[in-house]
């Protein structure tokens, strides 16, 4: 009998909660397959097979939620096949340990879920100690969102008892009473009976939409928001864009505006410094990033998703084309990494093929700026004298202006638009 586990899914993700399962006892599974999909605060992803055989016993539930380590599945099958050698794999689980340990270090008020990242009296000095932990004791911290390893146990030989994990959800409360405030998603402040006005029903928002809502509202809530509105004209751009695709014989990448887009705020951000930062946990300091990462807003069934593309100033509007249909499939397949959405240092998100004239996104912290592109569409101008037509690209800059003056805003969307002239060639 072969168990399929739940692997490391990155940094700081202690527990997922599983949106669906994807296999029944009796299905022949091989090498690959999905089992699986799980939701972590960011993206959906499909949790694949490691080893081929029938599928024997089920170990999770829809709704439910699960923690790395976990078993899945039970299979019947000859032989557990691994991608890499037992050393490297544990090698990167002492790596994983080393960063979460010192993420652990660091206080971080950008997130909702303080439990998993900030230290408290009960943490342990150490990650690589193992959990000495009960299943119906396992389970109740899941069900509370808790990592057990930040918890000292005070029964035999360290064992975590039940009211170790609720003293230590006590103290990390008691904690962050005064750090956080509240925020309720209910705009009403009271409990309202639809039901008695006709027929409802109910349905409950999935777990990237509750996280997604939190942390917009936190943002709204918490960041002085401005939003500066502008149009550039884009003839000449729409000119190259419909060239490239009508000579485009590759089937992995697009002909859209977006991938230029992207280059052009990756080179503002080189510019303009103030834009590519975030300010510290003081708010007394600004930390200035010295690598270009634009995150992308993808509309998918379970919500906008930002995945990040990395390093753009060393890519040419080919490689981000590229890139850009490749993470965009892997957002609606449920296949993104949490890797794919970190490190983002400015988001652009574009509604142009949806429609619209101007809107004001909001800022996804830590960054603190946020472009909102809209549909492009033809105007009358005056020009010499004579009216003609005009494509213009309505679009809207969001920035915190903490850091960001209204000065520096009216700059940065007029350099914008006056460098999406500027592209004759795809580079």
């Amino acid at each position: 009998m072969i168990d399929i586990m739940l692997p490391e899914l990155g940094e700081g993700i202690s527990s997922v909660e599983i949106s669906d399962v994807l296999v029944k006892t009796g299905d022949n599974v091989k090498l690959d397959d999905s089992l699986i999909v799980v939701e972590t605060e960011k993206a959906s992803m499909e949790i694949p097979a490691t080893s081929s055989g029938i599928v024997n016993t089920i170990h999770v539930n829809k709704g439910g939620s699960i923690s790395p380590g976990d078993i899945i599945i039970s299979i019947s099958g000859d032989e557990i096949i691994k991608s890499e050698p037992d050393s490297a794999i544990e090698d990167k689980k002492v790596e994983i340990r080393n960063k979460a340990s010192e993420t652990l270090q660091k206080s971080s008020s950008n997130k909702i879920d303080t439990f998993n990242h900030t230290e408290a009296p009960f943490t342990t000095s150490t990650l690589t100690k193992p959990v000495l932990a009960s299943p119906s004791v396992r389970r109740f911290a899941r069900e509370l969102g808790c990592d057990l390893k930040n918890i000292n146990g005070t029964g035999p030989k360290g064992r975590i008892a039940k009211e170790d994990v609720q003293k230590y959800i006590k103290t990390r409360l008691a904690g962050i009473s005064n750090q956080i405030p509240t925020l309720p998603l209910s705009t009403t402040g009271q409990y309202i009976d639809f039901s008695k006005f006709g027929d409802i029903e109910i349905q409950p928002l999935n777990k990237i939409k509750r996280i997604t809502g939190q942390r917009l509202q936190h943002s709204w809530q918490t960041i002085p928001q401005v939003t500066q509105f502008d149009r550039c004209e884009i003839g000449h751009l729409e000119k190259l864009r419909l060239k490239w695709k009508q000579d485009n014989t590759k089937s992995d990448i697009k002909a859209s505006l977006v991938p230029f887009y992207i280059k052009t705020v990756g080179k503002l951000l080189i510019e303009m410094s103030q834009f590519n930062s975030s300010l510290d946990n003081s708010n007394e300091n600004l930390v200035l990033k010295q690598y270009i990462n634009i995150g992308v807003a993808v509309d998918t069934k379970e919500g906008l998703i930002v995945p990040v593309i990395k390093g753009v100033n060393n890519k040419s509007i080919l490689d981000i084309s590229k890139e850009l249909s490749l993470i965009s499939r892997k957002a609606r397949d449920k296949k993104l990494k949490p890797a794919d959405m970190e490190g983002g240092c400015f988001t652009i998100s574009s509604l142009g093929g949806i429609g619209g004239t101007y809107f004001t996104p909001i800022i996804n912290p830590p960054e603190v700026a946020i472009l909102g592109i809209s549909r492009f569409l033809k105007e009358p101008y005056v020009i010499d004298g004579l009216l003609k037509e005009r494509l213009m690209l309505p679009f809207s800059l969001t920035y915190d202006h903490r850091v960001i003056d209204g000065a520096d805003a009216a700059r940065f969307t007029t350099k914008f638009g006056s460098e999406l002239s500027k592209y004759d060639k795809l580079t």
